[in-house]
């Protein structure tokens, strides 16, 4: 401001309507870095208005239970027919195991 001269009041009024407006606007960014600073919070483990935990009943577990065996039934009878018949026979007594199956080789 220019010193000795007199300033009228509406010059005052606008500088003083600026100078307002670039506090509002440096307040806005002040808050804005103090947002970006704060600690991150976590939100709540279970908000209120969360949906109970859902339960089973004894009978539905009862029909998982009936599935899952049946499914395994499957899948062991599956395997039973893909294996091989019997066992492998035995060695004779005298004769050498071959190098790979020594641990040799």
């Amino acid at each position: 401001m220019p010193r000795g001269k007199l300033l009228d009041t509406a010059t005052l009024r606008a500088a003083l309507k600026g100078l307002e407006f670039q506090r509002q606007r440096i307040e806005g960014q002040i808050g804005e870095v103090q947002r970006l600073l704060a600690p991150r919070r976590r939100p709540a483990a279970v908000p209120a208005t969360a949906k109970p935990k859902r339960t089973i009943s004894a009978a539905g577990r009862r029909r998982i239970a009936a599935a899952q065996r049946k499914r395994w039934a499957e899948f062991k009878a599956k395997q039973a027919v893909q294996a091989p018949k019997g066992r492998p026979k035995p060695r004779k007594p005298g004769k050498q195991r071959p190098k790979s199956e020594a641990g040799q080789g």
